[in-house]
């Protein structure tokens, strides 16, 4: 199934109006064979995970699946979280994790669970020359003390969770809006649009200016609806209606 959405979603990723976008899309997830699929795109310029995707795939070794994605994916960048609570454990798998592969981006989440801030951390590997991907952002203030330690040419990803933001009733438009800004003393860091819930994040994400949106293949597999008229949706959503109560056998 997920491989005739693909086929659909290659075919259409020339629409014009994806064509247009600035935005890079990543792919987020954890599942190998839809990783691999999603690598046949071009449209997609990277790939996302987390321990909590790796668990619901079912991944058992982090290092064993770790290695086997960065064997697959060699031409992408591939973002990679560390998953301890301590700092100083944090910075021992950072340091690991990066040397796996020219195109790792560290995850480090902006708290540990104590909510103590890891943007000290964050300076100490970004020094060192660890490209991080500074993940579960929700404030701004978050986003300044990631700033306050980054030095200066060194290319960093800004996670902030506009998704979870959201569903708190929070129009996540402008705040990214000011993200953007908070991070203009910072020309090498990328604003990334993280846990998009539908596919119209892309391109507000776009309009925005965010850099990057990393989004679940349940997401990315819709960019197939990109351009399609909304009367021929329409006759599509009344016919699976009609299919659908006949397939049940409803009777009255």
């Amino acid at each position: 199934m997920f491989a005739r959405k693909l086929d659909a979603y290659l075919i259409m990723s020339i629409s014009p109006l994806l064509q247009q976008l600035k935005i890079k899309i990543f792919a987020d997830g954890a599942d190998i064979n839809g990783i691999v699929a999603m690598s046949k795109d071009p449209l997609i310029k990277g790939f996302t995970t987390n321990p909590t995707l790796m668990k619901r795939a079912g991944v058992e070794s982090y290092e064993g699946f770790a290695r086997q994605l960065l064997s697959l994916i060699t031409d992408r960048p591939v973002s990679l979280e560390v998953f301890d609570d301590e700092f100083s454990e944090m910075e021992r798998q950072a340091l690991m994790i990066s040397s796996w592969g020219t195109n790792v981006n560290v995850k480090i989440p902006i708290t540990n669970t104590r909510g103590e801030s890891s943007a000290p951390l964050i300076g100490r590997l970004a020094n060192q020359g660890v490209h991080v991907n500074v993940t579960a952002i929700m404030t701004h203030s978050q986003i300044e003390e990631v700033v306050d330690q980054m030095p200066d040419g060194q290319p960093v990803i800004i996670s902030v969770f506009a998704g979870r933001i959201a569903d708190t009733g929070v129009d996540p438009v402008p705040h990214m809006k000011h993200a953007l800004q908070l991070l203009k003393s910072k020309p090498d860091a990328e604003l990334l649009w993280a846990s998009p819930r539908e596919l119209l994040n892309v391109f507000q994400a776009d309009e925005v200016g965010c850099h990057i949106i990393t989004a679940t293949n349940d997401v990315l597999a819709k960019l197939v609806l990109v351009g399609k008229g909304l009367d021929e949706y329409s006759l599509d959503t009344v016919k699976m209606f009609y299919n659908d109560a006949r397939g049940a056998g409803y009777n009255i």
